[in-house]
């Protein structure tokens, strides 16, 4: 009971902190995000709602004793539970909407009618499992933050709150002669393909921008969204980075994520490296996953798992890492050049040979890389030759624990004093 409180009490001052942070720190909305908005209001995601709603959850989790009335044992078989049964609602699913594609006959009406029966009795199941697995994957978690000593007395600092949802959909608009995200905005989760194209095309137009609407596997609201997976690993790594996104945020650098694109991929790398050695723990402490496991789930993983990366159809020959690094470089150089329509054909036939090698990307243009390109925790990518990620990995590398790293960082306010903690490290380790 007194670390449920104590659970509860640091989760009320963490949220009020928040709403102090951004009440008095927020810049006013510019013109330019306003002339987006004209398109988007309509289409806008409801996070005041959604976190009201999640936080009242998370309430009555709490109010029951989950997960700490339940023995190890019956937490692992429920989180193994919630697993196989979120597995098999996906299933359905996909088997609904097979049968909706095709023209309707009695047989396949009756069909539909018996998937949908299926279906409302595997989400009742979900439904009730759902807050137990995400509170024993918020306990286990805790547990292993404070193995890379990132709690105090036992706890982290705000505690670990997630919530499974469908997460919105983000606008991301970035100038055409540049590459730099000067917007991103979110939207309903249910935003047909064809709203999502006519809206890109409606913002492109109108104010001569490049945009892109992309899928997202978390956000960093509190209790934090996640979207609904079967793997284990990418869950623990999404909670956790989209947690760091939260330690970060009442620090100076997660404070400042929307001042400067290099401080926006500093918190985004440093979410990442956090949420990777954290997941990499987590798996091997509950888990017991296998060597090499995460390495082969990293070459075939779904973008409707892991937005951030990309769907593999093609033989390992073909590495999409090195193309797009090779991608971004040029586009960048063409744009560097003024080169505006030319880079744009280039990125288009660039677009085309990742299709006919596997990878269905559904445009390619700066937008993308204003997104993709901010997540530096591996090198090369979308991020082409932007030095910034490079600095946070090697500020890691000469960090003695991933304690020391994250609180290094989370008091950095710009570029240049990520890259003076860089020059400090070295001297502290010898290194030239």
């Amino acid at each position: 009971m007194l670390r449920r409180n104590a659970i509860a009490a640091q989760a009320c001052l963490y949220l009020a902190g928040l709403s102090l942070l951004l009440q008095f720190s927020t810049p006013p909305l510019t013109d330019r995000i306003e002339r987006i908005r004209a398109f988007t209001r309509d289409e806008e995601f409801d996070y005041v709602s959604w976190i009201a709603e999640a936080a009242w959850k998370k309430v009555e989790a709490a109010s029951v004793g989950l997960p700490d009335t339940m023995r190890a044992e019956r937490q692992a078989a429920a989180l193994a539970d919630y697993l196989s049964t979120t597995q098999r609602r996906m299933e359905l699913e996909l088997s609904l909407e097979g049968i909706l594609a095709l023209p309707p006959t009695a047989a396949d009406e009756a069909a539909a009618s018996r998937v949908r029966g299926e279906l409302a009795r595997v989400e009742s199941r979900q439904k009730v499992l759902t807050p137990i697995a995400e509170s024993v994957v918020q306990q286990q978690l805790t547990d292993v933050l404070a193995d890379f000593d990132l709690t105090l007395f036992g706890q982290p600092l705000p505690a670990v709150l997630y919530q499974t949802t469908r997460a919105p959909l983000a606008l991301i608009v970035s100038p055409r002669h540049r590459i730099e995200q000067a917007a991103n905005i979110s939207l309903q989760a249910d935003l047909t393909l064809d709203a999502t194209a006519r809206l890109e095309r409606q913002v492109d137009q109108n104010l001569d921008v490049s945009s892109l609407v992309v899928p997202v596997g978390g956000v960093g609201v509190y209790p934090t969204m996640v979207i609904q997976s079967t793997d284990v690993r990418w869950l623990a790594e999404t909670v956790a980075h989209e947690w760091t996104h939260n330690y970060l945020t009442l620090r100076p650098l997660g404070a400042l994520y929307d001042a400067s694109s290099e401080l926006r991929t500093m918190n985004e790398t440093t979410a990442a490296i956090v949420g990777t050695e954290v997941a990499g723990l987590y798996m091997d402490r509950f888990h017991h996953e296998p060597a090499g496991a995460a390495e082969r789930a990293e070459a075939t993983i779904q973008p409707a798992r892991n937005p951030r990366r990309q769907v593999r159809l093609a033989p390992p020959s073909f590495d999409f890492r090195a193309e797009m690094h090779e991608t971004r470089i040029h586009t960048d150089r063409l744009l560097a050049e003024g080169r505006i329509e030319v880079a744009e054909a280039y990125m288009e036939a660039r677009r085309l040979f990742f299709v006919e090698n596997g990878f269905p990307l559904r445009k390619l243009n700066q937008a993308y890389f204003a997104f993709y390109g901010a997540y530096g925790d591996i090198p090369g990518g979308a991020a082409g030759e932007d030095p910034v990620g490079a600095a946070v990995r090697e500020l890691r590398a000469m960090s003695d624990s991933l304690a020391s790293f994250l609180n290094r960082m989370s008091w950095l306010t710009s570029f240049q004093q990520l890259e003076a903690a860089i020059i400090d490290a070295r001297v502290e380790t010898g290194v030239q």
